[in-house]
């Protein structure tokens, strides 16, 4: 945590800058105030000792190289080092213009450093973030991978730099903050995607501070590429800046923090925040497009977008810390040597990586194996270390200086990652596909109608045609006919003629001449009937034309109606299925109704008679079951309820308490009561949802018949020491408080007194129980004033007096009595002659644990105390220990 100067104070002054570029790597040095200063070695090349290993996913196997770039940062002096260091300097000078920091020895002898930037006490936020963060956002927002990372003693300000949220003054706002601004900024809403996890390495474990109860992470390594990944850490996608800050908010809350010597809020943690940045590639497609010299829609269709994936990972790491100095101890003890180790195993990976060593030990730590891509591998890194000024803290700010000294000598290859996105394409054309699916659709069924509209069309066309075929061809028969007739009887008249002329001197010459014209006639005649016959074949063509055509529409027609039977079909098969499972259902209901009869029908002959000891309700009703089990076992049959629990099962059981129907829940209820009164079935039916089920029931229904029987269920599952927890969980005890306070009917405040007796035996719940009206409650339902509702009363205070006598002897409690502060002494001596021996069993056990509890501590009015000598001197020994079971107290 940041340290009190941080918090508190306003920092003041700013000094101008100029910004840190991304491809610039000035060389480190360390410079000696009486030595010259020493070139450090050059560029590091890539070895498979890296901590970075090989990139994935990386567009090309090329990388650009990127040393580490450091910066450090004074924290003023706080409040307690003002007084305690007044008459001291400061351990430390900085010289910003130089990019220097002298750290004194002692009056006369100083070290120089130099470093990428040296950021005094004045050093705004701003100016922090834009010289050593902004660089590293910019190469992620082009597609790198990058990292920012504060490491420095406890209390010198690594989460005031790298978390600080600024909601009361914007001017503080830390690097995570103004990262995502930055960021949301830049990108496209619409095709561009950030998504955030922020984690917690807490004692060696990976803890998800979005979900605390994600608290044991595991890290995976890719065998192929070496890449490290957390797929187990919640992912949250960003939208605006408000919705991470609400992130930054959660997860700051569920982060370990203590107090220790040095810093009030210590973390105890290193925090990872991991922000994915996902963009897509402008201009690509075109691009490529020209590069292949195809251009046509199609081919942009099926092609995939370029998209470059950029992951921002913010370290804020626990502060490293002398035992002897932050006075921890205790589990506090345990969490700094867990955090020492972790520094210690990230600082020999840095000399090791610093110094080119073969070996580099990446797994001493999970802290190394999480950074294994920012040291060495493939991402920009910039480190801020942060110093104090006081002399008292000289070692821990000469190892401060030193570690980031040697992380200046870390080479990483910068790679950028660049990859298609395949899924997009993929989504790209399932949608062009669902479309061209619909069009096909409506163009089939428009094919459908116009092919109906067309043999519709057919038909009454050739209907038409042949009845205007039939109709022509009868009227041009009849004519020909008449013609033929008038040709003959004029060709007749001519012969008669011709006949007459005969006998007359000219008769051969006038014979000659007649045949010629006789024959000019019948030429003519046939010439007439040839054209005719020509006319009768066109149309006899046309009519086949027609005939094949309607061929085709009735085969068209026959596979459509093959389509619409087997459409049929399927039809009146899911109707089958339906009535099988209308069918299962009537069954399974008829079996319950069949079982409530058969007990209604058990517990009525029990109410005739019987001889011996009679038991009442459904106690005989599972008698007579196992009975029946034992004596039918030969014949295969089994009893109704474990019949109905075996072939049902519980969950459908369950699932029948939310019927609409009120004489199935009831029926419903009534079994999961019966079955809760075996301890065996308790744990099935809690594990199953019934608690909570029944805990509703008695919440949302007006009968009365459900919620006695549900409250009986309910004391029922009190019996068992987990489960009074749950119900406790679950506000049961209010829902009974409340069930009490509505209720008139004795039975059902004798099952509800019953639960609450119960859950008065657990001396875990006392205060719990007290506090949601418990015990008002309990008094409440004296008013009923019926013998068995007093006597679960009475049960109910002798077993929370036992509890307070048990822990004020264990010396666990002090002072008066809950019972006494909530007004029960009155009733307690008005019953303590009752003539009911339970209730005055209970009342005794009751009086005896209060005198246990302490008669000094009671405040009871005069007549009270008389009571408890005479109720002592009947040395009633009861452990009033029994638990109310309501298996012979529900109506079948």
């Amino acid at each position: 945590m940041a340290s009190n100067g941080y918090r508190n104070g306003i920092l003041k002054g700013s000094v101008k800058v100029e910004k840190l570029s991304p491809s610039s790597n000035p060389k480190p040095s360390s410079i000696k105030s009486k030595t010259t200063s020493t070139q450090v070695s050059s560029v590091r090349r890539s070895s498979p000792a890296s901590l970075g290993g090989v990139g994935s996913g990386v567009k090309g196997d090329s990388g650009v190289p990127g040393r580490v770039r450091v910066a450090v940062r004074l924290r003023p002096r706080n409040a307690e080092e003002q007084v305690a260091d007044a008459d001291f300097a400061d351990c430390v000078e900085l010289q910003p213009e130089l990019k220097r920091l002298k750290l004194r020895k002692n009056n006369w002898d100083s070290d120089t450093y130099e470093f990428d930037e040296v950021l005094t006490e004045f050093a705004s936020q701003k100016r922090v973030y834009e010289v050593v963060a902004k660089p590293v956002v910019e190469s992620v927002l082009d597609g790198y991978n990058g990292t920012v990372m504060a490491y420095g003693q406890t209390g010198t300000g690594k989460t005031f730099t790298l978390g600080r949220l600024g909601e009361e003054d914007t001017a503080a706002r830390g690097i995570m903050v103004r990262s995502m601004e930055d960021i949301l900024a830049d990108i496209c809403p619409e095709t561009d995607s950030i998504s955030v996890s922020y984690l917690q390495l807490y004692m060696e474990t990976i803890q998800d501070l979005l979900d605390p109860t994600n608290d044991n992470i595991p890290i995976v390594e890719d065998p192929k590429t070496g890449d490290v990944s957390v797929p187990g850490a919640t992912l949250v996608e960003i939208r605006n800046q408000h919705s991470f800050v609400e992130l930054l908010r959660l997860g700051e809350a569920h982060r370990f923090a203590a107090n220790t010597k040095l810093n009030t809020e210590s973390s105890r943690s290193h925090a990872i925040l991991m922000v994915h940045v996902k963009r897509c590639v402008k201009g690509s497609e075109a691009a490529l497009s020209i590069e292949n010299g195809n251009g046509s829609h199609m081919s942009k269709n099926f092609r995939p977008p370029l998209v470059r994936k950029g992951k921002l990972v913010v370290v804020d790491l626990a502060g490293s810390e002398r035992i002897d100095k932050s006075g921890s101890e205790g589990h506090t003890l345990e969490e700094a040597k867990s955090i020492n180790l972790s520094l210690s195993a990230l600082g020999k990976c840095i000399n090791a990586l610093a110094e080119n060593s073969p070996h580099v030990p990446v797994r001493d730590s999970k802290l190394t194996r999480l950074l294994r891509d920012s040291f060495g591998g493939t991402a920009r890194t910039s480190l801020i270390v942060t110093i104090g000024p006081s002399p008292r803290h000289r070692g821990e700010t000469t190892s401060t200086i030193m570690f980031g000294q040697r992380a200046m000598k870390v080479e990483n290859m910068v790679k950028i990652k660049e990859e298609f996105d395949y899924k997009s394409l993929s989504r790209r054309l399932d949608i062009q596909l669902d479309k061209l699916i619909a069009e096909h659709e409506r163009q089939q069924k428009a094919f459908q109608d116009e092919l109906e509209r067309i043999t519709i069309e057919a038909q009454n066309h050739i209907s038409e045609v042949e009845r205007n075929y039939a109709e022509a061809l009868e009227n041009e028969q009849s004519r020909y006919q008449k013609d033929y007739k008038e040709s003959i009887k004029k060709l007749e008249e001519q012969w008669m003629l011709n006949q007459q002329k005969l006998n007359s001197d000219r008769a051969r010459v006038e014979v000659k001449q007649e045949p010629l014209d006789m024959g000019l006639a019948v030429a003519e005649l046939q010439k007439s009937l040839q054209n005719e016959i020509n006319l009768r074949k066109a149309a006899e063509e046309e009519v086949n034309s027609l005939k094949s055509q309607l061929v085709q529409w009735r085969r068209s027609e026959a596979v459509g109606n093959a389509e619409v039977l087997k459409l049929r079909k399927l039809l009146e098969d899911e109707e089958h299925q339906k009535e099988k499972l209308e069918e299962e259902i009537a069954g399974l209901r008829s079996q319950l109704l069949q079982l409530s009869f058969e007990a209604d029908e058990t517990r009525r002959s029990l109410d005739r008679g019987g001889s011996g000891k009679i038991l009442t309700g459904l106690d005989s009703l599972m008698s007579q079951v196992r009975n029946s089990q034992i004596k039918d076992s030969g014949n295969g049959q089994k009893a109704p309820i474990v019949n109905l629990f075996e072939q049902v099962g519980l969950q459908k059981i369950l699932s029948l308490l939310e019927s609409e129907d009120s004489d199935v829940r009831i029926h419903a209820v009534k079994v999961v009561a019966n079955l809760a009164a075996e301890e065996a079935n308790q744990e099935k039916i809690v594990q199953a949802g019934g608690l909570t089920s029944l805990l509703m029931l008695l919440k949302s229904s007006e009968d009365e018949m459900i919620r006695r029987v549900a409250a009986g269920a309910i004391a029922n599952l009190a019996m068992n020491e987990t489960n009074q927890e749950l119900i406790m969980d679950q506000g049961g005890i209010s829902l009974l408080s409340m069930t009490a306070a509505d209720a008139d009917d004795p039975q059902t405040l004798r099952m509800v007194a019953g639960a609450i007796a119960n859950l008065c035996g657990n001396d875990k719940l006392q205060i719990t129980l007290r506090g949601e009206g418990g015990i008002k409650a309990l008094l409440g339902m004296v008013r009923c004033g019926h013998p068995d509702v007093l006597a679960q009363v009475a049960r109910g205070i002798a077993n929370f007096a036992k509890c307070e006598s048990r822990a004020s002897s264990q010396g666990t409690k002090a002072g008066r009595s809950l019972l006494i502060d909530d007004g029960a002494l009155p009733w307690i001596v008005q019953n303590a002659n009752n003539e009911a021996s339970p209730i005055r069993r209970h009342i005794e056990l009751a009086l005896c644990h209060l005198a246990q509890h302490g008669h000094d501590q009671w405040g009871c009015p005069m007549g009270a105390g008389t009571h408890i000598p005479r109720l002592l001197a009947r040395g009633h020994k009861d452990s009033c220990k029994s638990d109310f079971n309501f298996k012979s107290h529900i109506p079948s």
